[in-house]
């Protein structure tokens, strides 16, 4: 695969990723604060229901495409490690997601308004504050991937 094909599929992916966490960031996390318990719970049971059935395809083949690229420029020293950071910092996202969200989003889908269990508001500000922490990494990571691209560009 050209090296050009391969920084295009990165590109396109870490931003799709990155769109699925910022529109979520962006439109509701910042007010999550503000939805009652019985709210909280259909939003929150409808967004995990949408989105993991795609993000199960949609990370792992953003990784291997960030891991190609890697592999494609090993030797090009500054994109290398500009490269491997978005790559490193699409793991973090990864672990954050699998390692804190995950297991949060699993309580959720569990509950109903009359079953909500009394450290609800904690494991939401939680999730709120992961959920923060992984779009920033993938913002990062969005960034690292596209800066190279402008620079080798430019030198053209």
């Amino acid at each position: 695969m050209q090296k050009s094909i391969l920084w295009y599929c990165s590109l396109v992916l870490v931003m799709l990723v990155t769109g699925v966490f910022w529109g979520t960031w962006f439109t509701l996390t910042r007010s999550l604060d503000t939805f009652p318990a019985d709210h909280f719970i259909r939003i929150g049971q409808t967004i995990i229901h949408n989105v993991a059935g795609p993000m199960r395809v949609l990370m792992p083949l953003t990784l291997v495409m960030q891991l190609l690229l890697c592999i494609a420029y090993r030797k090009q020293g500054r994109v290398f490690y500009a490269l491997l950071a978005a790559f490193g910092l699409m793991i973090v996202t990864l672990l954050i997601t699998l390692l804190v969200e995950v297991p949060i989003d699993n309580q959720i889908r569990t509950w109903t308004s009359d079953r909500i269990p009394a450290d609800w508001r904690e494991l939401r500000a939680t999730w709120k504050q992961f959920h923060a922490y992984r779009t920033l990494t993938s913002i990062l990571s969005f960034a690292l991937l596209s800066v190279p691209a402008l620079l080798i560009h430019r030198k053209r």
